[in-house]
This record gives C-alpha cells, structure tokens and sequence, in this order.
C-alpha cells in the first residue's frame, strides 16, 4: 500500500492556497518547494508545502 498524502502549496509571496498535490512521505523526507502560477500575485512565485 502506497503511503502517498494530499498536500497544500501556499505561494510564498501572498500565502494564498493555490494548489493541491500528492507526495510520499516515505520517499520524500523534505517539504516540497515549487515554482508555480500565482493567480493572486499573476506571476510565477515559489510554492511552499503547508499543514493541513
């Protein structure tokens, strides 16, 4: 059985949610780090793994 979670990714600049994703947490120790189309901010920002 695959242990893979839904995680949230806030952008970092304006810390609104935008997306949703799925990570192993086996496979993958660290917080994910993505660069991603902010729809608030309308430019590409990084996107930060938050709590659920």
């Amino acid at each position: 059985m695959k242990k893979e979670f839904i995680v949230r990714l806030q952008c970092a600049e304006c810390k609104h949610i935008n997306y949703y994703t799925r990570r192993n947490k086996k496979t993958v120790e660290r917080k994910l780090e993505l660069k991603k189309y902010c729809s608030w901010c309308k430019k590409h920002t990084l996107h930060k793994e938050t709590k659920k």
